[in-house]
């Protein structure tokens, strides 16, 4: 067959001895759609993209898959560890169809790897953060949930379980967002770049605030400039929602978060505000003066997020607090006011088991947060759970799967309602990140910035401003740098980014 081919594009994938997973691209036109993909099936493993043709003798080849186009017509052979699978496939006109193309090739190549792996994924060939920004589009645009269940599982591979979760997320969103009048309105985000210790799974850009505590000042000032700037930006909009993360904000001390929120009530209108939310995530930097100053301001969601009650997780991960000081912090905050306390934990972090997380989820339970997020864990390149990753290798998780059916019994249970879910890159088992709250006592926030449904005015050191141009569909997203010396040095030049584009789009200031 091969011989009859002038192929454009060929791709091959070879597994080393050193559990390095090869894509050779002669045409890397699909690298984007198929290294995510190969990843979802091998997510412990290092996948290469290279378009080198040639293999080196030395490595240790365990398998192959080489995937072959002529124009419309797909060819698949793999012989992977003693596993072999051959498919010859016609695909959609790449002119004409070029989405239909793409999700045809991929399911081609999620049969094959299936096959191989003799695993199948829940969310199918759907690899980005965003799968229940799909369903909300099909809805909107009027498709029966027959209409849905039925494209998710033939177009996407989708397994009935995570449709249904979609369809009640995305149901949700719409009620919230329609309530919202999100298009006349806008976002800020305000990233704290500091916490008092690093966690081995996070690749956040975050800082020691006690190493960096000489340049949290200097870091405030250039902050102070840009959310100056940003108060005159959208005269004509409402201000809906205002979000301090990071990073942790409560690692400032009680005089710096004065400063900072009395800052932002001064220049912002706040009369549209529907969430002022504060990340309080590390026990160990929740004072009681610190609420004081929250309370204060207006503050009106934060979160105090254990991740784990297990204080040997804790430990291993570098959390440098009690299971004791989650407690206090809690009760702190409710006996002074706060009514809108999320929560967050980790299914999935190194050595726990089912019962470790029952444990967890138990104890929460015990505090009866307003809201629940529940993160699958997700091993980021950058963090030490990665780089430092031969150290850790003895204490996998155990039974990942049911910790998550842990976890949505317990929501179920409590009266916890799931309101958002995203996905990232390395997720255990493949799965999602899930935020359950009670009725009324969902973070807006999360919606929008994860909905892309309206424009977000972020500032502070890595931060991200996504503009919504609604008439277009499309988004837009001008950057920070994310070091803490170049954002302080350069900020003139990150407002100047903002400024710059702002004007080359007016129509942005109309809506």
């Amino acid at each position: 067959h091969e011989k009859q081919y002038n192929p454009y594009l060929k791709i091959k994938f070879v597994i080393t001895g050193v559990r390095m997973i090869k894509v050779i691209l002669s045409d890397r036109t699909y690298e984007n759609d198929i290294h995510p993909l190969v990843k979802a099936f091998y997510p412990k493993e290092s996948v290469e993209v290279t378009d080198r043709e040639d293999l080196d003798a030395s490595e240790d080849i365990t398998g192959f898959i080489r995937m072959d186009f002529d124009k419309n017509i797909l060819c698949i052979r793999a012989d992977i560890e003693g596993r072999q699978h051959q498919t010859v496939a016609d695909l959609p006109d790449l002119i004409a169809e070029k989405t239909a193309f793409k999700n045809a090739m991929k399911r081609k190549l999620y049969k094959t790897l299936s096959f191989i792996c003799e695993k199948e994924l829940p969310w199918g060939i759907l690899t980005g953060i965003r799968p229940t920004k799909l369903v909300y589009e099909m809805l909107e645009k009027g498709f029966s949930v027959d209409d849905i269940y039925d494209i998710m599982e033939k177009e996407y591979l989708c397994s009935r379980e995570k449709t249904v979760l979609s369809i009640d997320i995305a149901n949700r969103e719409r009620k919230i967002l329609h309530d919202m009048d999100y298009q006349n309105g806008y976002s800020l985000y305000i990233g704290i770049p500091f916490c008092p210790s690093t966690c081995l799974y996070c690749s956040f850009p975050s800082f020691s605030a006690e190493r960096y505590k000489d340049r949290i000042e200097s870091y405030l000032d250039a902050l102070e400039k840009e959310i100056r700037y940003g108060a005159n930006c959208f005269p004509d909009k409402k201000l809906i929602c205002v979000y301090l993360g990071g990073g942790t904000p409560t690692s400032l001390n009680a005089g710096q978060l004065d400063r900072l929120l009395g800052l932002i009530r001064q220049q912002y209108d706040f009369t549209y505000v529907r969430e002022f939310c504060v990340e309080a995530g590390r026990p160990d930097s929740i004072t009681g003066e610190k609420l004081e100053v929250l309370k204060k301001w207006g503050v009106n969601r934060i979160s105090i997020n254990p991740q784990t009650m297990q204080q040997k997780t804790l430990d291993l991960i570098g959390r440098r607090h009690t299971v004791k000081q989650i407690e206090e912090a809690f009760i702190l905050a409710r006996q002074m006011g706060f009514d809108n306390i999320n929560m967050d934990i980790i299914i999935g972090l190194p050595g726990e088991t089912p019962e470790d997380v029952e444990d967890t989820l138990y104890k929460v339970g015990e505090f009866g947060p307003d809201s629940l997020t529940v993160h699958t864990l997700a091993i980021k390149r950058a963090a030490r759970l990665n780089t430092e990753k031969e150290n850790y290798y003895s204490l996998q998780p155990v039974n990942v799967p049911k910790m998550l059916e842990l976890s949505m019994e317990f929501a179920r249970k409590n009266d916890y309602l799931p309101y958002y879910l995203y996905r990232q890159k390395n997720m255990a088992d493949n799965f999602e990140n899930i935020g359950y709250a009670k009725a009324g006592k969902e973070g807006l926030y999360n919606i929008l910035i994860m909905e892309e449904k309206q424009t977000i005015l972020a500032f502070g050191a890595g931060a991200l401003s996504k503009f919504v141009f609604y008439d277009e569909n499309r988004i837009e997203r001008v950057d920070n740098v994310k070091n803490l010396n170049d954002y302080i040095e350069r900020i003139d030049e990150m407002i100047e980014r903002k400024r710059d584009f702002l004007l080359r789009n007016p129509q942005l200031l109309n809506r």
